[in-house]
């Protein structure tokens, strides 16, 4: 888990630019127009409003106002259509958008939390191409997943323990058939925990820490984890040489243990995982770069999905009230991978190996991930908080 990739997503579906107060003229701009517009501490935008013709328009923004400025464009309905979260004074940057026929206002969130309307910004006629638009989201909104979250994360560590102990116990027998078996489970276990890795600080890395990266590879001393006892049990390493690495394994799960309740999962986190999990999956499982012997990186993935899954449950409240299709396409995509995953897995439990998936399934599989992800980045967009907006 340690080698998700931060992505940093647009909040809106055209430009994050900065809203502002609208200077007042008798002329409508044409589609693709410039207009001028000014924050300052007392307004966002001229109260009389403003007259524009339908199609792409750029906002010329420029603020006055002390501190920072969070500004949204907001339509009638009250859907966040653009904004910049947070806008310097003496800054200026255009924001960009298309608008078709409406009625829409600048709402101004100053430092203070003061907010600031402007007048009305009224669109005659009908173009495409506009943005969909995020119902806003108070800050304080996502706290009640991010709890739900975090002890559902602590109710799962304790049976992750015991999982990493039995593997421990297969070695230290010499049993090293029962330990390639619950090696997998263990680590599938670990696995699904992707959204917290965050707040499992360095233990992550001593847990879950891929060779990539480190100075001599699979060759590094020093290197544990679950990566580096697959290495081991299908590198054909003997029991005596592997039972150093799942006793530390056990000690760090130990360790996370006692450490897991002074942590804390980001608010911001959350929504994050919901694409970055498989991300990770599609870079590393679905390549086949996670494999250190075992074959079952599809296995991974599956369990990446579960965890997915998970976050999305606990998000769901939240969804489905502020972006519902969003909700039912990020659902069914989740079906679909499971299922093209599941279609590579024997009656026996064995998985496919990647290496040996046909180039179809390969394609169909990538695809289908791709295709999600596309639906998921939309999620942080979506949860990111608005107060005021």
């Amino acid at each position: 888990m340690r080698n998700l990739v931060t992505v940093a997503c647009a909040v809106v579906t055209v430009a994050i630019g900065t809203g502002a107060a609208l200077f007042v003229t008798s002329a409508a701009p044409a589609a693709g127009g410039t207009v001028p517009v000014s924050i300052t501490a007392s307004s966002c935008g001229a109260s009389a409003g403003w007259h524009l013709t339908a199609g792409a328009v750029t906002f010329d923004v420029t603020s006055r106002a002390p501190g920072f400025t969070s500004v949204y464009l907001v339509s009638a309905a009250g859907d966040v259509l653009a904004e910049l979260p947070s806008l310097g004074q003496g800054r200026a940057q255009p924001l960009s958008t298309a608008l078709t026929g409406g009625r829409y206002t600048l709402r101004c969130v100053l430092t203070d939390a003061t907010v600031r309307v402007s007048g009305p910004l009224q669109v005659a006629g009908t173009t495409g191409g506009t943005p969909v638009g995020y119902r806003p989201m108070p800050d304080l909104a996502i706290t009640g997943a991010v709890r739900a979250y975090t002890a559902w994360v602590a109710a799962k560590l304790p049976g992750l323990l015991t999982a990493c102990r039995r593997l421990d116990l297969d070695v230290a027998r010499g049993d090293l058939a029962a330990a390639r078996s619950d090696w997998l489970t263990a680590h599938l276990d670990y696995e699904r925990l992707g959204a917290a890795y965050n707040a499992f600080g360095d233990f992550d890395s001593e847990i879950d820490g891929m060779a990539g990266g480190l100075p001599e590879g699979t060759a590094t001393p020093g290197w544990t984890g679950f990566f580096a006892i697959e290495h081991a049990l299908w590198g054909g390493q003997q029991a005596s040489r592997v039972r150093p690495l799942t006793r530390e394994l056990v000690s760090a799960l130990v360790g996370l243990i006692a450490d897991f309740p002074s942590e804390e999962i980001d608010p911001g986190d959350l929504p994050l995982r919901t694409h970055e999990i498989l991300e990770n999956a599609l870079e590393f499982q679905l390549t086949g770069t996670a494999d250190y012997g075992s074959g079952s990186t599809l296995a991974t993935t599956y369990a990446n999905t579960q965890g997915t899954a998970e976050i999305l449950g606990t998000l769901a409240p939240l969804l489905r009230s502020l972006a519902p299709a969003v909700l039912s396409a990020a659902q069914r995509g989740l079906a679909t991978l499971q299922a093209g995953l599941l279609a590579e897995r024997a009656p026996d439990g064995h998985w496919t190996p990647v290496a040996e998936l046909s180039t179809a399934v390969r394609e169909r599989l990538d695809g289908t991930a791709g295709s999600l992800l596309e639906t998921l980045s939309q999620i942080p967009g979506i949860l990111t908080p608005r107060d005021g907006a």
